[in-house]
C-alpha cells in the first residue's frame, strides 16, 4: 500500500534533515508525525519516526544526566532482545539475574545493594536474551539514566516482593516514578499514542518470594491491583522456583521469530538463527543478513510453516518461527 505522503510532510522532512541541534531535530520529527497520514501504508514510517524520536530524547536525557550527576550508562543491546529489571529495594532483581544468567552481582538482604547496571545473558533454546539489572527505585531515589534505559529496552521485568506487606505498593511507586519521565509501564494492552512524547515500555510483572508464609495472601492483593495491567508470573528466585516458565515467557513476550538460513545445495545452519519481529517478510529478514541483500534480493526458497518444502516465494512473503530461508540475490 503506497504511503501517499503530502507535500506538507515532505517539507517538514526537509526541515528536519537540515536541523543540527537535538531540540530542533525533535521538533522536526514531531511536526512530521502530525503531518504523516496514518494508515497501513505508513506503518513502517510511523515506527521509524517513533524510534528516532526515542533515540534523540535518550541522547538528550543522557547528556543532561551526565552534566548533573557525572554518571550515565548505555548498555548495547545483544541477543534476541533486551529486558531491564526494575523494582523496589530487596525485591530480588539481582537474585533473579543470578538464577537466569551467569552474571554475579552482589546479592545481600539490605537495600541498594545494586548501585550500577549488571548485565547477563539467559539461554532459551537456541537464542540468548539480555537481562540488565538496574538499581532499585523508590519515592526518593531514581537516576535519570534509569528511565532512559527503560525506554530504550525491548521490554521490562517489574519485580515485586511477596514477602513484604508493602511490596505491591512499592511496585506501584516504581510505576509512578517512571511516569514522571513519561516512561509508562504497560502489559499487553494497546498503547494510546496521542501523546508521542510518552514511551510505552512493555512489561512483565514478576511476583517474587512465593515461598514466604504470607505470599498467597499478598498475591491476591497483587492480582487485584495489577491483574488487568500486566501478565503476572510467580517465582521464588532464591530457590529457583518458576525459572523455566519465566524463560519461556521472556521469549514469547518479545513477539519475535527465529529464521534459519541455508546456501543452495547445502544443509541449513540450525545453530544461529536470525531473530525478527513477528510478521516480518523475507525482504526484511534479508536486510539482517546483509545491508545490501534487501535491495538486491530477487527471490527466496522457504522451508517451514505455510509452504511446501523449498517453495519459491516473493520478497513480501511473511515468515514464521523456525522457517528456513534460502536467499537468491
Amino acid at each position: 500500500m503506497p504511503a501517499n505522503l503530502t507535500p506538507q510532510y515532505l517539507e517538514a522532512e526537509a526541515e528536519y534533515k537540515k536541523a543540527k541541534k537535538p531540540e530542533e531535530r525533535l521538533d522536526g520529527l514531531k511536526k512530521m508525525w502530525i503531518l504523516l497520514p496514518k494508515h497501513k501504508g505508513t506503518e513502517k514510517i510511523q515506527a521509524q519516526l517513533k524510534t528516532t524520536m526515542r533515540e534523540i530524547r535518550e541522547e538528550a536525557e543522557t547528556k543532561k544526566a551526565g552534566k548533573k550527576a557525572g554518571v550515565s550508562y548505555k548498555i548495547p543491546r545483544q541477543g534476541a532482545g533486551q529486558y531491564v529489571l526494575l523494582g523496589a529495594p530487596n525485591a530480588g532483581k539481582s537474585r533473579l539475574l543470578t538464577r537466569l544468567t551467569r552474571a554475579t552481582p552482589e546479592v545481600a538482604p539490605y537495600p541498594f545493594t545494586t548501585r550500577e547496571p549488571h548485565v547477563g545473558m539467559t539461554d532459551w533454546e537456541d537464542v540468548k536474551i539480555q537481562l540488565v539489572d538496574l538499581p532499585p527505585i523508590t519515592a526518593d531515589v531514581m537516576e535519570g539514566w534509569q528511565s532512559s534505559m527503560a525506554r530504550s529496552a525491548d521490554a521490562a521485568i517489574l519485580m515485586l516482593d511477596l514477602a513484604d506487606d508493602d511490596g505491591p505498593f512499592a511496585a506501584e511507586t516504581v510505576i509512578e516514578r517512571l511516569k514522571e519521565s513519561k516512561s509508562y509501564l504497560v502489559g499487553n494492552h494497546e498503547a494510546n499514542e496521542e501523546d508521542i512524547s510518552i514511551q510505552w515500555v512493555r512489561t512483565l510483572l514478576v511476583a517474587n518470594k512465593s515461598d514466604d508464609p504470607g505470599a498467597n495472601d499478598r498475591l491476591e492483593i497483587v492480582r487485584e491491583m495489577f491483574g488487568d495491567k500486566f501478565p503476572i508470573h510467580v517465582v521464588a528466585a532464591e530457590h529457583g522456583t518458576g525459572m523455566e516458565e519465566l524463560r519461556n515467557e521472556l521469549f514469547r513476550f518479545l513477539h519475535i521469530i527465529r529464521v534459519y538460513t541455508k546456501q543452495p545445495g547445502k544443509p541449513p545452519d540450525m545453530t544461529s538463527p536470525f531473530t525478527c519481529p513477528e510478521g516480518s517478510t523475507v525482504q526484511e529478514m534479508a536486510a539482517l543478513v546483509h545491508n545490501d541483500f534487501a535491495d538486491k534480493l530477487k527471490s527466496a526458497r522457504v522451508w517451514g510453516t505455510g509452504v511446501f518444502e523449498g517453495q519459491s516465494v516473493k520478497r513480501d512473503h511473511i515468515l514464521y518461527d523456525k522457517d528456513v530461508v534460502e536467499l537468491h540475490i
